[in-house]
């Protein structure tokens, strides 16, 4: 995903002992029936009165409003895709036709291009826009983790969950994340109760140490 010249970024991933939300998604998978959350995947981030985070708040979560808006978007997953691009990786398309293993696109910039079967990925609905954990993304595949890492990070949300990985990505400026009222917010909250946050990682390593009365570990690359 091109980011632009002054916009490099950094990648770090933090690995945490456990996550109760992974778990249970892969158990619901297993016995075939929908978490809350994977039907309505903003439904999380509703649960949190962000007051106490002050002015780091929409740096780390959209309001309740944004979610709404998010939730009326029209949407046909039968033809919305993502194809390859040389400048971006991937452009939003939509599919005119198909067949012999070929699809015919018109792009978000309205130009119309062939490609091969297997170069179209499939887009999530808008719902899923700036999901907090791509866990719980329907279609998870590399198109759809590059735009949601895009989205989140031109609206300064530079924190990620992956499943058991926080993914960062560097803004190279000062945001208000890192305040002392940010890390009281953190302590004592499970790491599903708030946006993703090396705090979250912490403060949870730090609690499970203390409960299990073992080591953690973080790998930090």
């Amino acid at each position: 995903m091109h980011l632009g010249k002054e916009r490099h970024f950094y990648v770090c991933l933090c690995f945490v002992g456990r996550c109760w939300t992974s778990a249970l998604n892969m158990l619901a998978r297993l016995l075939h029936f929908s978490l809350p959350w994977e039907e309505h995947p903003c439904l999380l981030a509703k649960m949190m009165d962000m007051s106490e985070f002050g002015e780091a708040a929409p740096f780390l979560r959209k309001s309740e409003k944004e979610i709404m808006v998010l939730q009326t978007v029209a949407f046909d997953g039968k033809k919305k895709c993502w194809v390859p691009d040389e400048k971006k990786a991937y452009v939003e398309a939509e599919i005119k036709e198909s067949g012999a293993g070929k699809v015919t696109v018109e792009t978000v910039d309205g130009k119309t291009i062939t490609v091969k079967e297997d170069d179209v990925q499939q887009m999530n609905p808008p719902k899923f826009d700036m999901i907090e954990d791509m866990a719980m993304l329907t279609h998870l595949n590399e198109a759809s983790v590059l735009q949601n890492l895009y989205r989140r990070y031109i609206n300064w949300m530079i924190y990620t969950y992956s499943g058991l990985f926080c993914v960062t990505i560097n803004p190279y400026k000062w945001l208000p994340v890192y305040k002392t009222e940010v890390v009281s917010a953190y302590k004592g909250k499970r790491r599903s109760e708030a946006p993703p946050h090396i705090f979250s990682i912490a403060d949870n390593a730090y609690h499970d140490m203390l409960r299990n009365r073992e080591n953690q570990s973080m790998l930090i690359t």
